[in-house]
């Protein structure tokens, strides 16, 4: 059935064309005081293989959540725990909310009536600084007339259990200043489920466990900000963003486990209480030097992330009886303090010069306390993990005889130490330098073609959580587990895009040292499987990609179709061979009077990538929008219709042989319901990027 699938989105992708009218219509008073024009705007812009995504004025706006909202944009992957994204053949990306630099936890604070258009950029310049190969960048949207406005949203989502949205959002202006606020009130009860199989034939060990857990997190999201600007060209802005989740709920595990000639059943249950507040905020000042004709930037951003978890397990051998096993106790946090000054100046022959600088300091901390109830003892231990990163940039850009160039040099100096507290010396103890080029040339070809070819030199850090102590309990022979010896990625990226009208082809070669990837470890002492994060030593790949938007009368197309071949080695892994996989994503919008019909699919193929191997999927989804009166927007959503979201993974390493499947709760059936009234004018809010490692904490 996948691959009748994929195909049909295949044909979907070459057999049709299809576009929008564009109407306008002029109101012009006798004073000539305004002009009004009205038409349907594309949603989806190609320009130089950079999509640009214009949510604002699309059936995308009725979506209740921003994760939900990237999931259905091209080349863009959510992972299984909703904790990561990744662009098709680039990794993680990252994420900017204007011109802030955000993570996971600032995304699931952004409201989506918020949003005015999403980009994904596929070759970022030096001033987006070293960390990924693609950038999510998300514009707000803002009115441009003076006043008051307010939205209410309410969306009823139904998967496996009910889950239900509530937003209201606010804008304010008055003359100089701007005030914006939004309050949402999420319950979710998120079905999760996965199950592990493995191996350890040197050992004469098989064994496999089915987790599921059906937690409810309410969520309290609020965030507030205002903007004032000075005089035309200066400002002071400031904003501040929240997060709090608290929730119970249970874990169950049903486990075999065959140990030479011993065999056990096991069913493991855990009550669990967790806690995570999450908080954000900066303060941006810009201010013009008319002496030198330059514009200059400061501004600084702090941010906090809590976690605390409180875990009872109780373990049921062969139907016996349950017993206690351990009481859990785990904390986690981090603070992140950072300050930036950027100065970009413009000369009379069109060169822009870039310069700036940036200082980061974190510092994490992590308590772990565990009683076990078998062996009648307590194991404690706090880690403490600090890092400061000093990084300066500066850019070169403009145009030689029509061909455009950007040359771009950042230059990043890191300190690291992880130490527990007990201990009298570190644990973790490095400090380097890292140099980072970045070369692009824009050679147009004629007014409808253009060729890009780039170079670039990127890092990839672990994020702060994945630096800590903290462990998960599965079963009694299986847990995950953090690793504080994480290093970070080192790319190097060659590419080439060709552009004809909105049409591209996109061709990349890549290569990074110390992919982060999963990997197995046997205790035999303990009898204990730990499953963590480590630095596997190579990774390659080529990628060619194609960009294919269409248009006819009232229907749109936008189309991506990608075949990557990908290659990741290891000593203490099994390498199998490597072949190309296909992704393909296909979008399909049409407009009757008031009603927008909705159709997405995208699949991928098997991925075979040296050491891992990956199941093909195909995903569809429909949506179905009507404006009723002036205020009101309805929406009608079916996500993967078809239930295919079912991610399977096969890799053998440390003699280890592994098959896990992970489930997720996506096939949904939701109503969104919309009123909004007033309007806002000659709005000038703006944010700038303080935090360039915020998508780190978590």
């Amino acid at each position: 059935m996948i691959k009748t699938s994929i195909i049909t989105v295949c044909l979907f992708v070459f057999g049709f064309g299809f576009g929008q009218n564009l109407k306008a219509k002029d109101s012009i008073s006798n004073e000539l005081s305004e002009v009004v024009v009205t038409g349907t705007k594309k949603t989806f812009i190609n320009k130089n293989g950079n999509i640009k995504v214009d949510v604002a004025n699309s059936i995308y706006n009725s979506i209740p959540n921003t994760i939900d909202l990237l999931s259905k944009l091209p080349n863009i992957q959510i992972s299984s725990d909703r904790e990561h994204l990744s662009v098709i053949g680039r990794g993680n990306p990252l994420i900017y909310i204007d011109n802030q630099k955000v993570g996971m936890n600032d995304l699931n604070t952004l409201s989506v009536d918020d949003i005015k258009t999403i980009e994904i950029i596929n070759n970022p310049s030096s001033k987006y600084e070293a960390e990924g190969r693609a950038v999510i960048l998300i514009t707000r949207k803002f009115s441009k007339k003076e006043g008051f406005q307010m939205a209410f949203s309410e969306v009823a989502s139904f998967k496996k259990a009910f889950n239900n949205y509530l937003g209201v959002n606010t804008s304010a202006k008055k003359k100089k200043l701007e005030i914006k606020t939004n309050f949402n009130y999420n319950q979710l009860n998120p079905w999760e489920s996965h199950r592990i199989n493995y191996e350890i034939p040197d050992q004469d060990i098989i064994s496999n466990y089915l987790v599921a857990t059906n937690p409810k997190k309410p969520k309290f999201i609020f965030g507030s900000g205002l903007f004032y600007k000075i005089n035309e060209d200066d400002y002071f802005s400031f904003n501040v963003n929240s997060r709090m989740q608290k929730e119970n709920f249970g874990i169950s595990t049903h486990t075999y486990n065959k140990n030479g000639d011993t065999q056990n059943n096991v069913l493991t249950l855990s009550s669990n209480k967790d806690t995570r507040n999450f908080i954000s905020s900066f303060i941006n000042y810009s201010k013009k030097i008319k002496a030198i004709e330059s514009q200059l930037f400061t501004g600084f951003q702090y941010s906090n992330f809590n976690q605390n978890t409180k875990s009872s397990v109780s373990n049921n051998y062969n139907n016996t009886q349950f017993e206690l096993s351990q009481n859990r106790n785990q904390k986690f946090h981090v603070d992140v303090f950072s300050a930036r000054a950027d100065l970009e100046k413009t000369f009379k022959n069109g060169m822009k010069w870039e310069v700036g600088g940036l200082y980061l300091s974190a510092a994490a901390g992590t308590g772990f306390e565990s009683f076990d109830f078998e062996n009648n003892n307590t194991i404690s231990s706090k880690y403490i993990f600090d890092e400061q990163n000093a990084s300066v940039y500066v850019q070169f850009s403009g145009t030689v005889k029509k061909v455009g160039y950007s040359f771009g040099l950042r230059a990043e100096n890191t300190l690291i130490s992880g130490q527990f507290a007990n201990d009298s010396a570190a644990l973790i103890n490095k400090n380097y330098t890292n140099f980072f080029p970045k070369v692009q040339f824009d050679i147009p070809i004629d007014s409808s073609k253009t060729l890009n070819v780039s170079y670039s030199k990127s890092i990839s850090r672990p994020d702060y959580s994945s630096t800590s102590q903290n462990t998960g309990y599965i079963n009694p022979y299986f847990i995950y587990s953090r690793n504080i010896n994480l290093d970070p990625t080192i790319s190097n990226e060659m590419a080439a895009n060709f552009n004809y009208k909105d049409k591209s082809v996109r061709l990349r070669y890549y290569q990074n040292s110390n992919p982060v990837y999963s990997s197995f470890s046997y205790d035999d002492q303990q009898n204990i499987m730990t499953l963590k994060p480590i630095n596997y030593e190579k990774e390659s790949g080529f990628n060619i990609e194609f960009t294919l938007p269409f248009s006819y009368k009232s229907w749109s197309s936008t189309n991506s179709i990608s075949s990557t071949i990908n290659k990741i080695e290891d000593p203490t892994a099994l390498y199998n061979e490597s072949k190309p996989y296909l992704y393909v994503y296909s979008n399909h919008q049409l407009k009757v009077s008031d009603f927008t019909f909705l159709l997405t699919g995208w699949g991928l193929t098997q991925q075979k990538e040296g050491v891992f191997e990956r199941n093909a999927i195909f995903i569809m989804d429909f949506a179905l929008s009507k404006t009723v009166f002036k205020h009101w927007d309805w929406t009608l959503s079916c996500n993967d219709i078809f239930k295919n979201m079912i991610y399977t993974e096969k890799f053998k390493i440390n003699a280890i042989n592994s098959n896990s499947t992970y489930y997720s709760d996506v096939s949904e059936l939701s109503i969104s319901v919309k009123y909004s009234f007033g309007k806002i004018k000659d709005s000038s809010y703006k944010e700038k990027n303080i935090d360039e490692n915020s998508n780190r904490i978590r």
